[in-house]
């Protein structure tokens, strides 16, 4: 039963990960970047300077119904930086070959702005109730800027299978796996302990999932980055090659190599735009139900956020964990996934510490993930069934890790999330498009210094800038 379901998911991703829906991802990315006249790269200091250069801001603590912007972008990281930096990025050599991070680079690069207008967008149209509590993302502008709210409903949809499949399951059963490897624990046992601390942390609300991700993340981040590097020291001969393979076989076939069975050109643009895209989240319209709850001057100044958080995901830490790979010549063994990268490691450190590292980090990593990913699972929610039914399904998000935590293939299994990226990816996807004149205004109103649209006085006024439900124009001022 469990091969035809996993071979009925290969296929339907197949379709939904097709020329057309990389083309259109292609597109949407391109044509903002080109509307901004290339911001992430004139305006990238600019962005360092106002995200991470004030990393320390403490505004949101005045509130404690939102979060600071850092631990805003620390949550949306949590859901980020997780398995698609470490498993995800092996999956991807494994199937798309070296390739596969070139076009990981693209889609980073041009995703940068397309975060920056997902999350600005959000916090414009954001909703806050009679008690201050937000509400906010995808569905919210796409109601209440364009007036489609089958595409709004669509979009939660999308979000729910995400974050039941990508998140709930595939979080869960990367550590179970790893676990599973490392020290034949039952990665049933595993994914049941996940649930439990999961569900205690999630289930306190936005701020403490928020204080969560901010003491969690940057230490593991940084804690992987600084074990990574070891490895990439100890091989700093064979760099050059892996970056050297890795813009080799972007355009030209990757050939069989011992395990390795080869990739094509196809192959390696597919994997590297799905999985690029499920680790750094732009354009998938996750980040900004996060965002959205920051206590922020300014919509453009938390879309800031959302671009930087491109660049630390896949630039830096997706990178590293290619990098390990490839100078490992680990690749050609045949494994995939999370084995993989356990090998990695195995080539300098000690089987025992290699296990201990890597279990470790993947741990932590996926299980912020998994706890950042219920405000999305909340979010989607609520907006399609309300408050009093999600009191009760809520306890659903927790159960599909445990459930599937015994299957072995974990390719096929990740087809899941090709399917569940596509599915929230594109409605929102089709809103940017649409909605690109808003972000434009709302940049140009933050960058020349007129803010008229700050955060706090739309939240007051909820005087919007609106797109004419007679005739779909985008206001333009």
């Amino acid at each position: 039963m469990y091969e035809s379901f996993l071979s009925l998911i290969s296929t339907i991703s197949d379709l939904m990960w097709g020329p057309w829906t990389m083309i259109f991802i292609a597109f949407v990315s391109v044509y903002l970047t080109v509307r901004t006249r290339f911001f992430q790269v004139s305006g990238f200091f600019c962005i360092m300077r106002c995200t991470f250069g004030q990393v320390f801001d403490r505004s949101g603590d005045k509130d404690r119904k939102r979060m600071s912007p850092f631990q805003a972008t620390t949550t949306s990281l949590a859901g980020t930086v997780g398995m698609g930096n470490m498993a995800g990025v092996a999956t991807a050599l494994s199937i798309g070959g070296p390739g596969a991070i070139f076009w990981m680079w693209v889609l980073a690069f041009f995703g940068m702005i397309t975060k920056a207008a997902e999350v600005t967008i959000a916090i414009h149209y954001r909703e806050v109730d009679a008690d201050g509590r937000i509400h906010g993302g995808p569905m919210y502008y796409i109601s209440k800027a364009l007036g489609w709210r089958s595409l709004a409903t669509l979009f939660s949809i999308g979000v729910a299978i995400n974050c039941f499949f990508s998140s709930s399951l595939l979080q869960a059963h990367t550590v179970g796996r790893a676990f599973h490897a490392s020290y034949g624990i039952s990665p049933y046992l595993v994914t049941g302990l996940m649930a439990v601390v999961t569900a205690t942390v999630a289930i306190g609300g936005v701020r403490r999932i928020g204080r969560f991700s901010e003491a969690m993340v940057p230490l593991m981040t940084l804690l992987y980055i600084g074990g990574s590097l070891i490895i990439l020291v100890a091989n700093v001969g064979t760099i050059p090659q892996a970056v050297a393979d890795i813009f080799r076989y972007a355009l030209s076939p990757a050939p069989a190599l011992g395990g390795f069975a080869g990739a094509a050109v196809m192959k390696a643009i597919q994997m590297g735009m799905a999985r690029g895209m499920l680790s750094n989240e732009a354009g998938l319209g996750t980040a900004p139900m996060v965002h959205a709850n920051a206590e922020t001057e300014h919509p453009f100044r938390q879309g800031m956020w959302g671009a930087a958080e491109v660049f630390v995901d896949t630039i830096v830490i997706c990178t590293v964990t290619a990098l390990v790979i490839l100078s490992s010549g680990v690749l050609a063994n045949g494994s995939s996934g999370i084995e993989m990268l356990l090998q990695a490691f195995a080539t300098h450190f000690s089987p025992a510490a290699a296990n201990a590292f890597i279990s470790v980090a993947i741990l932590t990593f996926c299980l912020s993930t998994q706890i950042g990913f219920f405000i999305y699972f909340e979010t989607a929610i609520v907006s399609l069934m309300g408050e009093n039914v999600f009191r009760y399904v809520k306890w659903l998000y927790f159960i599909p890790g445990v459930v599937f935590a015994g299957i072995s293939n974990v390719d096929k299994l990740w087809a899941l999330a090709n399917i569940s990226v596509a599915a929230s990816a594109l409605p929102n996807l089709v809103a940017l498009l649409l909605l690109s004149g808003v972000f434009i205004t709302l940049m140009k109103d933050y960058m020349t210094g007129e803010k008229k649209y700050a955060a706090a006085v739309i939240d007051k006024s909820r005087q919007y800038i609106r797109v004419a439900k007679e005739n779909m124009e985008i206001v333009s001022r």
